[in-house]
């Protein structure tokens, strides 16, 4: 964004102190859907990440446009709003957003919230440096606040009846993929079938970042994937069970099939609805749709911890969990319930009395 000095008379012919103007560096996008694009092209933003940057920057489309922002069924074939990027700058918008923000937070968890806004004002601040906006209205929007929770690592008879659910086979091969591998679900869900490497037990990612990675897996998934891939030989290897609709980029499109490459979004929506009795054990199957399911990051999550529990050493956990600092594996130092149950199992005079 170039700034140039601005001189100026006032009434009596004095000069002003020069104010800067702002030259933007490109021609301002015609819609906020095209600066959405512009910048996920021009911000160098992964692949892997772009997916989740593009539906995180829709749902602010709606609230920037004063409209709340669809949930649940309702998001599912909604119209993302349509009005210039430059209506970003209405002096009157940042007290609408607050409100639609607000309630938007109180229907969802802190850390979508967070994560959500993160993204906002980031995109925000890249239109600025190209020169299309000037403000900022999320500026008065706060981070929720979320306590850490205690309780990530799903236990182990918990990850024994998640293999026993009665789900289709590109969900079972997803979640083996996702629990074998401690890869993220997004870096998965952009796999496509010539990046695997079968044989070895591995594939081919683009990590967080934009660096290629390898992620492994065991036998599980190993034994799955024949079935998921059949006979196709190119293309995203998990798929939505219709045709691509019109307008999808090429790279998400199966060539042999026409289907469309599965969304985080979606992935998601599944493993949260099929896991509500998992993550609530005491409730009733009649209260299923007031319950609220598990994650996929979950499944990350308790594959490093339980590897911890195991003894897997500092250098491999960083490994598996490709972080670059020793400082990210404390979340995953944590013992699971069922490590401290046995712990205070063991130790229990009761039980070495009896035995």
């Amino acid at each position: 964004m170039a700034i140039e000095p601005v001189a100026e008379l006032g009434s009596r012919g004095a000069l002003h102190v020069p104010r800067a103007r702002v030259v933007p560096l490109s021609a301002s996008p015609a819609s906020y859907t095209a600066a959405v694009e512009r910048y996920l092209t021009g911000a160098g933003i992964a692949k892997s990440s772009a997916r989740i940057y593009r539906i995180s920057l829709t749902t602010w489309g709606w609230m920037l446009a004063g409209e709340p922002a669809p949930t649940g069924p309702a998001r599912r074939g909604a119209k993302p709003a349509v009005f210039p990027v430059a209506a970003i700058d209405d002096p009157a918008l940042p007290e609408v957003l607050a409100e639609l923000a607000a309630a938007r937070a109180d229907e969802m968890d802190a850390y979508t919230v967070n994560r959500e806004l993160s993204i906002a004002r980031k995109a925000i601040g890249w239109w600025q440096r190209q020169g299309w906006i000037v403000g900022d209205p999320t500026i008065g929007i706060e981070r929720r606040s979320a306590p850490p929770d205690r309780t990530k690592a799903l236990a182990e008879n918990q990850i024994t009846a998640l293999w026993r659910l009665d789900v289709a086979l590109r969900e079972k091969t997803f979640w083996k993929m996702l629990y074998e591998s401690a890869a993220r679900a997004d870096e998965v869900l952009c796999l496509n079938v010539e990046d695997l490497y079968p044989q070895d037990k591995r594939g081919r990612i683009t990590a967080k970042g934009g660096a290629t990675e390898w992620i492994h897996w065991q036998s599980g998934t190993a034994q799955l994937l024949p079935r998921l891939i059949a006979r196709r030989t190119r293309g995203p290897l998990f798929l939505t069970d219709r045709k691509a609709p019109a307008g999808t980029p090429t790279l998400d499109v199966c060539p042999e099939t026409g289907r469309a490459r599965l969304s985080y979004r979606r992935a998601e929506e599944i493993f949260e609805e099929n896991t509500r009795l998992l993550a609530n054990p005491l409730a009733s199957p009649e209260d299923i749709e007031d319950l609220d399911g598990f994650t996929l990051h979950r499944l990350r999550h308790s594959t490093l911890t339980h590897d911890a529990e195991g003894g897997t050493s500092t250098p491999m956990l960083l490994a598996r969990s490709r972080h670059a600092s020793v400082r990210s594996l404390e979340r995953y130092a944590r013992p699971s319930v069922d490590a401290v149950a046995r712990h205070v199992a063991e130790r229990d005079p009761a039980a070495r009395r009896r035995t």
